[in-house]
């Protein structure tokens, strides 16, 4: 069990409440059909997926601007697979991903039964680096923007988690304190640490088969939060 003291609770959103991997696929499903890209979808994920999450974390330690990450994630996974594509039309293909995603509402499981149980007992937040014009739309969109009194992003922050800036803002914004706070998120090393670096108390969701740590408590289901909430 956590604290007693606890009275706010900052979920991370994409792989942890909202369904990013799921999401993504239809829209991917959607675009190559409108655009008449002849791929294999599942083969496509498989390598697309582990390169998303690599260039997502260039982009998190500033290695890369957002206009790279939106080219080189796709360009890298066409070229892995083979498929001889031209520029222009990954850059079409970047705009209308962006444009689309945010359409798909699928939430983790658990996510609104969990949202339920908690908002009569804290205040809930959102911290999350995923850009600001999609963020909103995925709350809004999966109806789920109503649970939260804040919503932090790195745009609006100018940091990205595990900096420190972004959860003392979080902090601001929520009028609360570190030692009050429990971060809910995916990534051990932009959520749990950054958030414990600050002080917050902190909660794994294991969404990519993490090997087990120490840092914190580990969850596999959004349901396990009853057990120590």
């Amino acid at each position: 069990m956590y604290s007693q003291n606890i009275s706010d609770i900052f979920f991370d959103l994409d792989h942890t409440l909202w369904d990013f991997e799921k999401n993504s696929a239809l829209t991917f499903q959607k675009i190559f059909t409108e655009v008449e890209i002849d791929v294999d979808l599942s083969k496509f994920l498989e390598v697309y997926v582990p390169v998303n999450l690599a260039f997502w974390k260039l982009y998190r330690d500033d290695k890369i601007k957002k206009p790279e990450l939106r080219f080189q994630r796709l360009k890298e996974t066409f070229d892995a697979i083979g498929y001889e594509i031209k520029d222009e039309v990954i850059d079409i293909l970047s705009t209308e991903y962006i444009t689309n995603l945010a359409t798909y509402n699928n939430l983790l499981p658990y996510t609104v039964e969990i949202l339920n149980y908690l908002k009569p007992k804290y205040k809930l937040h959102i911290i999350t680096n995923g850009f600001e014009e999609v963020q909103t739309r995925k709350l809004v969109n999966s109806n789920i923007f109503g649970y939260f009194d804040q919503v932090i992003n790195s745009e609006m922050a100018g940091v990205k988690k595990p900096n420190p800036e972004i959860f003392e803002l979080a902090l601001k914004k929520a009028n609360t304190a570190p030692d009050k706070s429990l971060m809910v998120g995916d990534s051990i090393e932009a959520d749990i640490l950054g958030a414990k670096a600050v002080g917050f108390h902190a909660l794994h969701f294991n969404a990519h088969n993490d090997l087990k740590h120490e840092h914190c408590i580990m969850i596999h289901s959004l349901r396990e939060i009853k057990k120590h909430l």
